[in-house]
């Protein structure tokens, strides 16, 4: 199990489970945990997303599937003291969504 820090210091929980299922649905992924820790620790957006989920973003320029995509990492915040991972996945567009943190340029 790894943790990493949200951008409101909620450790997020990515379990060996929750990453099997993840490249199980998602083969690109499969070499891609660093970066989806580093989406969860350093987005460059969140979005609100459904059910209480959150949304962190980063755009890459390469990328298992093709260039310049987002990385979407789906997680959920229970408190202030923990969290966890659901899903993550690259998407070329964003769907509209409530931005809750933009990262300052």
């Amino acid at each position: 199990m790894l943790i990493v820090f949200s951008v409101n210091g909620v450790p997020i929980r990515l379990t060996d489970e929750r990453w099997k299922h993840i490249v199980d649905k998602h083969v690109e992924m499969s070499n891609e945990k660093e970066r989806v820790l580093e989406t969860i620790s350093n987005p460059e957006l969140i979005q609100k997303g459904d059910f209480g989920t959150l949304l962190a973003i980063r755009k890459y320029r390469d990328t298992p599937v093709t260039d310049n995509k987002f990385l979407v990492v789906a997680y959920k915040e229970l408190g202030t003291t923990d969290g966890f991972v659901l899903t993550t996945y690259y998407t070329k567009k964003l769907r509209a969504r409530l931005i809750l943190y933009k990262q300052k340029t």
